[in-house]
């Protein structure tokens, strides 16, 4: 199988701007990013010349307050967000509990939040808790998510759906669901925790209102790493957050004991900057300056169709769980089998890292910054092996970790 014409193949891959380690092929950049050359240097010197040399000077001289309006710009460009629009902090969770709180404030006559079975749980949890605390009448409705656009009603208030399922990669089409959500009359959210750096995300094109995400997956941020929080333009100097935070106010040294909202993006600010990580993040995200999106969705579908098909030709044992239709999926692939904890760790032992999903997924990302179908082609024969010899049925591969 040759790569597309239209995929460069001197800019991707781009193994040499990682840090990976030897023999080891990494297929879950989906769960947390390897770290890039230039990152530990980078952070080593804002500890020593800017933490060590300028004390908390480094809030001005170094511009650690205005980084979050900054790395925000970064993300916004390759999520098709416009200048100004996003902004970083916090975690996730954080996040979709301002977005989802700042909708329901915008339909206050409304009392249904949409959301599907196949989004990530903790974007549940804030929803379900939000509700119970609200204590207004409010209601979590879960549908399966082949159900979401028929179940859009005048009742709803917000839809609240993660574009890239975190289990089997099936993506949700953003422009047509925004569509019918506002059609309903209902708030648009949109997580990009499995989208932002691994498929195209055109935020303006889709005139969604909200949107959240994380950077430790395909933006390579680093454990940890800050979340972002987009608001459609025109709403920004109308949203009332939830989360007062001082660096959110309209002038945090003033200390005024009455909160006034930060214009624009800035209110969505909450706690202070986690700078190290933001550090860290902020020279991770030079390496988008030299990707094309389209470039890279195109060499992230070649290299999981490659898989499917090695896969499906060499583990009859496994089932796949994602979409075939490359363009229903993310840029991770699943598969189902019974013994799928035991066999993931199987291949993690034997240099090939993925990762598990209760209750039977292998989950695989394919992050064309990193891999090449040589890598593709030697996975498979490894998972072959596995698989073929019972090399999963051992002890130490069945006893189950508290991270999987």
């Amino acid at each position: 199988m040759s790569w597309p014409k239209h995929v460069s193949q001197v800019a991707l891959p781009m193994k040499d701007r990682f840090e990976l380690p030897e023999g080891v092929i990494y297929l879950d950049g989906n769960s947390l990013g390897p770290l890039p050359k230039g990152v530990t240097a980078r952070v080593a010197e804002m500890m020593a010349d800017e933490w060590g040399g300028q004390l908390i000077k480094g809030w001005n001289a170094c511009g650690w307050m205005a980084q979050p309006g900054r790395v925000g710009d970064q993300v916004g460009r390759i999520i098709g967000a416009p200048k100004g629009s996003v902004v970083m902090g916090d975690t996730l969770s954080l996040k979709v509990y301002q977005a989802l709180s700042a909708a329901l404030q915008m339909r206050p006559e409304r009392k249904v939040i949409l959301s599907d079975s196949g989004n990530f749980p903790t974007d549940l949890y804030m929803a379900d808790g939000l509700v119970r605390h609200l204590d207004q009448g409010h209601e979590l409705r879960v549908v399966a998510p082949e159900d979401v656009t028929a179940a859009m009603s005048d009742d709803i208030a917000a839809v609240m759906l993660t574009q890239v399922d975190y289990r089997t990669g099936r993506m949700h089409d953003m422009r047509a669901i925004t569509e019918k959500a506002q059609a309903a009359g209902a708030v648009m959210i949109w997580d990009l925790a499995h989208s932002a750096g691994a498929v195209p995300v055109d935020l303006s094109g889709s005139n969604a209102e909200f949107a959240v995400g994380c950077t430790y997956k395909y933006l390579n941020g680093g454990p940890g790493a800050p979340a972002f929080i987009y608001v459609r333009p025109d709403l920004a100097d109308e949203i009332d957050p939830a989360l007062a935070g001082w660096l959110g106010h309209e002038a945090p040294f003033a200390f005024d004991l009455e909160y006034r909202p930060a214009p624009g993006i800035e209110r969505m600010r909450v706690g202070t900057p986690p700078v190290l990580q933001m550090a860290a993040l902020e020279e991770a995200m030079a390496i988008w300056d030299a990707v094309d999106m389209a470039e890279l969705r195109a060499a992230s579908l070649h290299l999981s169709e490659l898989f499917i098909a090695e896969v499906e030709a060499a583990c009859p044992d496994l089932t796949l769980a994602s979409p075939r239709d490359g363009a229903q999926r993310g840029s991770q692939v699943s598969f189902r089998f019974e013994h799928g904890y035991a066999a993931m760790q199987a291949l993690i032992a034997r240099g090939v890292i993925g990762d598990f999903r209760a209750p039977d997924i292998m989950r695989f990302g394919f992050t064309p910054l990193y891999l090449d179908e040589a890598d593709v082609r030697a996975a498979v024969a490894i998972l072959a092996e596995i698989l073929r010899d019972r090399l999963w049925d051992r002890p130490e591969y069945l006893a189950r970790q508290r991270v999987t």
